[in-house]
């Protein structure tokens, strides 16, 4: 896409950035004065664009399309973020383009970004980018989450790969359609459909929580020309906690995870319940309780989970997926998959503890099937990318470095 440079003199600091930010997510037409209208008037649908964590340079400087063209209708927003040097030469400074768009998926809207590194010199005369014999890779967050919660991997995984991430259906940025039906099938197809219809090269595949079982589900579906390798960050065992049958706790628990159910379908109880669970310091105290690092439990953390939350459709996902089926077993899944993966699992994880049924799997598989290797992570929790992403890197980037070649 031909990229053209706002005047010098529209360099904003990060400070006014995360200003125009919060702005154009609440009110679109102040974006106008706010960068005296170069910027691309977004959707209604709009991103979420926290990810201020990845701007380190005292100023941004904003890049927007010099034409358009049908495949940059559904953009809300494209701009170059410029990053501290990646070399030694003091002229060349990193690119960071960001793409956000809306992709419309059976009849609903879904949230993506595509990110890649390039080097811009001073003079302007070259811009190298992403490797393009590097497979891309496409995230997929866990339940509540979304796009923003990988803020603290872009960067990394973006300087040797071109990255996707997507907002699963019901979360984040993307539909919530009232009375619709989620199950771990929809999102494993959705995944497969953008792989085929919008990335178009074999894939990494990086998810958390439920989103690795996505991922699972989608590759164990999938043909080679799709995916090329898997990465799973503490995977869930299915969509709820109904999954975990061998697990004497949830056992125990039986009962009353079917009256939760029960009660969940009753609109006033199930309001009454999400509107205290989102509420700031309820989230705050939830997720520092499956974090092992808890100062990475921040502001921006909470509001990241609250604002999607916020919005409409939110309460009617929460209870469909609460009360949904718990989806395919990984127990079954996994040995169908042929392709390279990678395990990372937090040893402090409350919801699948290493020593539950689902980790227990997790560790055991890699002594059966020589494609899958594992690594836990020491003092993290049930998120390791953004509770300790240094581990995760640690770990992960050699092993993309190793793939082998197709």
């Amino acid at each position: 896409m031909n990229m053209c440079r706002l005047p010098s003199g529209e360099t904003l600091q990060v400070g006014l950035w995360h200003l125009v930010a919060s702005k154009i997510r609440t009110a679109p037409h102040i974006n106008a004065a706010a960068v005296n209208g170069i910027l691309p008037a977004p959707s209604t649908q709009v991103v979420n664009l926290l990810l201020h964590p990845i701007l380190q340079p005292k100023s941004v400087e904003f890049f927007v399309p010099c034409t358009s063209s049908p495949s940059q209708i559904t953009n809300i927003c494209s701009f170059l973020v410029l990053l501290p040097p990646k070399s030694t030469s003091p002229t060349s400074m990193l690119l960071l383009e960001i793409i956000g768009k809306m992709m419309t998926y059976i009849g609903h809207f879904i949230n993506d970004y595509f990110i890649k590194y390039g080097i811009d010199d001073d003079d302007d005369n070259q811009q190298q980018t992403t490797n393009s014999t590097t497979p891309p890779l496409l995230l997929v967050h866990g339940f509540g989450a979304s796009i923003a919660h990988w803020r603290r991997n872009f960067v990394a995984l973006a300087q040797n790969h071109t990255v996707y991430a997507i907002d699963l259906l019901g979360f984040g940025a993307s539909d919530k359609p009232v009375g619709f039906e989620y199950t771990m099938e929809v999102w494993a197809q959705l995944i497969l459909d953008f792989l085929e219809e919008i990335v178009q090269r074999p894939t990494i595949l990086i998810g958390n929580s439920v989103g690795s079982l996505a991922c699972v589900i989608a590759t164990a579906d999938s043909t080679q020309s799709l995916v090329r390798g898997l990465v799973l960050l503490n995977c869930a065992g299915g969509m709820n906690n109904k999954a975990i049958v061998d697990d004497w706790r949830i056992k125990l628990l039986f009962p009353l995870l079917w009256l939760v159910d029960f009660l969940l379908k009753q609109r006033w109880v199930a309001s009454f319940i999400f509107e205290r669970v989102k509420q700031r310091e309820n989230l705050r105290n939830i997720l520092l309780s499956v974090y092992g690092n808890k100062e990475s439990v921040d502001d921006e953390l909470v509001q990241i989970i609250k604002e999607p939350a916020d919005g409409e459709g939110a309460l009617d996902a929460f209870v469909s997926i609460v009360t949904g089926p718990p989806g395919p077993n990984p127990v079954q899944l996994m040995p169908r998959i042929t392709v390279p993966v990678l395990v990372l699992w937090g040893d402090e994880d409350p919801f699948t503890p290493l020593n539950g049924p689902v980790g227990k799997y997790f560790s055991f598989l890699p002594s059966e099937l020589p494609n899958i290797s594992l690594g836990v992570l020491e003092g993290v929790g049930h998120c390791p990318h953004d509770d300790r992403p240094e581990s995760v890197h640690e770990k992960l980037l050699p092993w993309l470095a190793n793939l082998p070649a197709l």
